[in-house]
This record gives C-alpha cells, structure tokens and sequence, in this order.
C-alpha cells in the first residue's frame, strides 16, 4: 500500500447511495493508496449524519471546491458545477452522469489544455475492452438493449413529454428507439450505460439504443451488439438493482472502487488503462 503522504485523494460529489457505498468502502480501506478527503452534496446536514459512522469522516465542502480525484453523481442541472472547476484545475475526472458528459464535450478540449484527465468508469454495461479495442479498426453498428422493471423507468422525462403509460403492463413495452443523444436527454437516470458506451466506440449519434419497459424482468438488463472488422459481438448484463434506487444498479459503486483501484494499482488486466 502506498505511504499515506502519497496516497491519491478523492472528493466525492453528491452523496446518494452510490457514492455513499463508496464511501464507505474507501474509508475502511478498501481500495490502497486512495483516501476520501471530502464530499458535496446538497443536503449538509444529512450527508454529515450519513457519514457520522465513517471511522474518518470528510469534510463537507461546496461543489466547486472538491479536490483530489473527483466521483461526480449529481442531477445534470449540477454537472457543470463539478466538472467546470475539475477540468480547470487539471484533475482527474471520474463522472457517473455520463449523458451529461454528452452536453459538454466541450471539456474535452479543455482538459487537453488543462492536463486534466476524464475517466467514464464502465459502470453497469459489459465489454468496453471490446468495444474499444474494436474501434481501433473499423466498427459497423452498435446497438443497445436496455430491459428495466417499469419502475425504474417511472418519472422519466421521454416517457412525461410524450405520454407513455408503463402502469400495469402485462408485457414488454419499447418506449424509446433512437441515437443514444437523444436517449440521453429522456432518460437521463437510466441510459448512462448507452452514453459510455457511444464514447467508447461509434458515438452518440450513430449507436442505437432501444429502452424497454419489461414487467417480466426484475434486473436491469442491458444487450450490446456490436460488428466491426475485428468480428462480432453480444454482450449481456443482468444488473441487481440497487436497494436504494432501482434507477440503478448495486454494480455502479463496485465500477467507481474497480476504477479508483486502477489507479494505483502495481498491476491491471485489460486494456483501458487506468
């Protein structure tokens, strides 16, 4: 493990039940060479009570002044707020809100300039090795599968504006079929899967994704296809949802520690690297 004084520091922003496993996680050790600094979140009062069973409690910081490494999980009003002042400072960015990314591209340029690092952690969906590794040649079509219980698709912005009624289905229903952009702006808590992986293979305007509302289901099923000069592909992903958000998979706070462990670790399999 690395000496305390050279350990990466993490600013966590947002405090839901993801990064609050997280949390957890780093403060008893489970991840070496990574320590937990600070947190924002928009409650103060709460995320102190949340974090008073940490054996060291962070401090609770504004959005703006998160430094280390920073885990973004917060509605994407808020993302520019995180990611603006991480981009400027040359940090190393690891965001959650990964279809809000899909908004500011823009900071991608930045970082080039700043030095900062942006790191999509894999989270839900399976094989971005693959998908990437693919894109160093030729990729024909990729396409997305999402399968959610109703529930986890209920309050979604594509499903209000259009008048989508998930209520009592007795069968699989498709809501969605379109680019994984426009996937992004009516599902903004569900198809973050789809958003990682447009960047890491064809982007966002010509990978495909299909939104599924499956009564039959009581995981969050995603299916990548995908052909390319390489071969082709089908990967399945059957996700537990989280106990605390069935938006959300329990594997999304295992993805952020696998992530901040790359980074610091002596040895890695696969090839993104961190």
């Amino acid at each position: 493990m690395a000496a305390a004084n050279k350990d990466l520091t993490v600013g966590i922003a947002g405090l839901g039940a993801i990064r609050l496993r997280a949390a957890r996680a780093i403060d008893r050790g489970a991840v070496p060479g990574i320590r937990l600094v600070a947190v924002a979140a928009r409650d103060p009062l709460r995320a102190r009570e949340r974090l008073a069973s940490l054996k060291n409690p962070p401090p609770i910081a504004f959005l703006g002044e998160l430094a280390g490494v920073i885990v973004e999980c917060t509605p994407e009003a808020v993302f520019p707020e995180v990611a603006g002042p991480t981009i400027a400072a040359g940090r190393i960015f690891l965001p959650l809100s990964v279809g809000a990314l899909l908004s500011h591209m823009e900071l991608v340029e930045r970082a080039k300039i700043t030095g900062a690092r942006i790191i999509v952690p894999t989270g839900a969906i399976i094989g971005l090795d693959t998908v990437r590794a693919m894109a160093e040649g030729q990729i024909i079509r990729v396409t997305l599968d999402t399968r959610k219980p109703p529930a986890g698709l209920a309050g979604a912005p594509h499903l209000v504006q259009n008048g989508i009624d998930i209520s009592n289905l007795t069968e699989p229903k498709l809501v969605f079929k379109g680019s994984t952009r426009k996937a992004a702006l009516g599902f903004p808590a569900n198809v973050n899967v789809a958003a990682a992986l447009a960047l890491a293979g064809l982007g966002p305007d010509l990978t495909k994704v299909e939104v599924w509302a499956d009564p039959d289901v009581d995981r969050n099923v995603q299916t990548v296809n995908i052909t390319s000069d390489a071969g082709e592909a089908t990967m399945t992903m059957r996700n537990v949802p989280s106990p605390d958000n069935p938006k959300t998979g329990r594997i999304i706070a295992q993805s952020v520690l696998a992530t901040l462990r790359r980074l610091t670790a002596p040895l890695t399999a696969g090839s993104l690297w961190p």
